[in-house]
């Protein structure tokens, strides 16, 4: 059964992976544009103070326009650093100047303050290959914000990114997935 879930997640993913590249610079354009409205209204409306970003790497939907507006607004903006052990560290970083992590995504430049950090944000917003309909969210397989959301006591709102051809009826699940509390694409901000 397992293998069968894997399997399915792996074609799922490639597809994924495909129509993201075949994206034209104009579509991403508009993309990036309805994203950061949403995901501005989304940290509005829930008066959120402190958050937890990803900064986006080429094919995923752009963050970066959003991260500066929040930086702008005086928002604490906590960035995900991947760890050797499948963990995620935070830092506080300013989103200007990042490195590629272990996991082969872009990271921000900061003081690393430990896995535990992401405890005193108010929301925070995950990258996503898909989601579906019930809020399942499936990455991209490395599994770091499935172990961080799974071990949290007490989880604020965790509202995953993807394009909007990527919010599915049903994704493959398996037992560590972790489900979110919305989705934000470049139309529509769907509260799951």
């Amino acid at each position: 059964m397992d293998s069968d879930i894997a399997h399915r997640k792996r074609a799922l993913r490639a597809e994924l992976r495909e129509r993201r590249q075949n994206m034209t610079s104009s579509e991403r354009e508009a993309a990036t544009t309805g994203l950061t409205e949403n995901l501005k209204s989304v940290v509005n409306g829930l008066s959120a103070r402190s958050i937890s970003c990803y900064l986006s790497s080429y094919n995923e939907p752009d963050t970066r326009p959003f991260v500066n507006w929040a930086t702008a607004e005086g928002i604490r903006i906590l960035f995900p650093i991947s760890r050797e052990d499948g963990l995620l560290d935070w830092t506080v970083g300013d989103g200007d100047e990042e490195f590629t992590g272990i996991s082969g995504v872009p990271e921000a430049v900061g003081t690393l303050l430990g896995p535990i950090a992401i405890n005193d944000v108010d929301l925070i917003i995950v990258p996503a290959a898909a989601i579906d309909e019930s809020g399942l969210r499936m990455g991209w397989g490395r599994g770091y914000f499935d172990k961080t959301l799974g071990s949290m006591e007490k989880c604020p709102p965790v509202y995953a990114v993807v394009f909007d051809s990527e919010y599915l009826q049903e994704v493959p699940r398996e037992v560590h997935d972790q489900p979110v509390n919305g989705i934000v694409t470049p139309t529509r901000i769907i509260t799951v």
